[in-house]
């Protein structure tokens, strides 16, 4: 029957796949593969997470290509549905990921013959077609707000509403590693050329640009070079840190005051404040300091453990709230190692054919990241929340409803969950015998009025302050 066809399609497949694979790859990852549907020669299949589906790409591509060629024709396609979660929607995604529109190819205009033409031009006008380099993973959606990133975020979504023409321009966007920089700079340029096709946006890492730059000095194509990237709307330039060597700067400060007299959005990353940058000439630091400059933090535990909720979700795999906990309160210095270690266990336990764990998690992260030494303990939180609020410890862990008091208690579940490696119900039994979703909702209220009370946000920096000064 017709509506069986991709039953048959899949199962004629399987047979080759049994044929040509090790057993163990076939048993493991093609066998809970399920044909779901088949229109015209686009086969669409179900499998069972967002990770299954990378590993499937990375390393049985060609073979699946091949195989599908055969049975169905050269135009065969494939399209993975990552199998749901719970009651959620399934999630569809090409045997590829989707790609950000095209820009518009331009015009570059050159010079006489004798003026040497470059590697994107020839004498008289040529079109190029430029690659965005942007990559489509990192969009705004994929992204968790909270309040270590959300001017960063607010500011990017301001941009991409009218490019250029915001008082934001330059955008500047420096913090460490790992917090989000190349992801929102990218996110702009992905919703900009969505909301505006016709617009050219490149993203180039500073060190590409640099190389370019020296490549066009050694054969004599500098007009080229400087041609080409005036011709941007959007220039996205990441880590700019990298261009300390005078010949870049000079011609960046170039780009960069023809693009910004000219209203393009200029949006630069950095590891660095523009004031730390060294070896930057005074005339392109002042520039640098012309639009918004947004400072990228660490990510409070609320904001971790989002965006764990959310990744898990867009890998298919249901994980247990408690693991989810743990790895949110293990790893606090940025998205990359968190979102790193969350693969690996992921990945342990789909190999290993194992439960994800707690037990599992934390042998993962010990290899990943190592133990976390930390004096602090639980007594020195309660006691340096009970002397800046000058309270008694007694009723700091007494049942009392008190706003003065509830709020204290919070506070004081937040910096354990922040600062010292235990468990939810850990910290609700020493702090006045809570369950665990108690310490969650304190968490989080207190994250909350972080982001909307400046004074009881100063209350909790200053408690961490006296935490700082009692772990040395």
């Amino acid at each position: 029957m017709i509506q069986d066809r991709h039953i048959a399609v899949w199962n004629n497949c399987l047979k080759v796949f049994g044929q040509i694979l090790e057993p163990q790859q076939f048993n493991t990852w093609f066998k809970p593969v399920r044909p779901v549907s088949m229109q015209d020669a686009t086969l669409t299949v179900e499998v069972p997470s967002e990770f299954f589906r990378e590993y499937l790409e990375e390393y049985f591509l060609d073979v699946i290509q091949k195989v599908l060629k055969r049975e169905i024709g050269a135009a065969a396609r494939l399209n993975y549905m990552v199998r749901p979660v719970s009651v959620q929607p399934p999630m569809t995604y090409p045997a590829s990921h989707g790609q950000v529109p095209v820009n518009r190819s331009i015009s570059v205009s050159t010079y006489s013959p004798a003026s040497n033409p470059g590697p994107f031009v020839y004498p008289g006008t040529r079109r190029v077609q430029v690659n965005s380099q942007l990559n489509p993973v990192y969009c705004f959606a994929n992204l968790i707000k909270g309040e270590c990133n959300k001017m960063g975020i607010t500011a990017g979504e301001s941009i991409s509403m009218a490019p250029g023409k915001t008082a934001f321009n330059p955008l500047f966007l420096f913090g460490g590693p790992g917090l989000g920089k190349t992801h929102i700079a990218q996110a702009i340029g992905i919703d900009i050329k969505e909301k505006f096709p016709e617009l050219v946006v490149l993203y180039v890492p500073a060190n590409r640009f640099k190389t370019q730059y020296m490549d066009a000095v050694v054969r004599n194509r500098l007009n080229d070079f400087l041609a080409f990237y005036m011709k941007m709307d959007v220039l996205i330039v990441d880590d700019i840190q990298d261009l300390a060597t005078p010949g870049t700067q000079n011609a960046f400060f170039q780009v960069f005051n023809h693009l910004h007299q000219n209203c393009r959005q200029l949006i630069f990353t950095s590891d660095r404040p523009p004031v730390e940058l060294r070896d930057f000439e005074a005339r392109l630091l002042s520039r640098l300091k012309w639009g918004l400059s947004v400072e990228l933090q660490q990510p409070d535990f609320a904001t971790r453990l989002a965006m764990l909720k959310a990744r898990s979700f867009r890998e298919g795999v249901s994980l247990s709230e408690d693991v989810l906990v743990f790895l949110a309160t293990r790893i606090r210095s940025n998205f990359r190692e968190l979102e790193g270690a969350l693969i690996s266990l992921i990945a342990n336990a789909t190999l290993a054919h194992k439960e994800a764990t707690v037990e599992l998690a934390e042998k993962i992260t010990e290899k990943l990241v190592g133990e976390q030494k930390n004096d602090l303990s639980m007594d020195k939180v309660k006691n340096a929340v009970c002397d800046y609020f000058n309270i008694p410890e007694d009723m700091l862990l007494s049942k009392s409803r008190k706003r003065q008091i509830v709020q204290a208690r919070q506070i004081a579940m937040y910096l354990t969950r922040q600062h010292i490696n235990c468990s939810l119900s850990i910290i609700g039994a020493e702090l006045g015998g809570k369950d665990h979703a108690t310490v969650l909702h304190a968490c989080t209220t207190v994250t909350d009025l972080m982001s909307t009370d400046r004074t009881f946000k100063q209350y909790v920096t200053d408690i961490e302050k006296m935490l700082v000064t009692a772990d040395r």
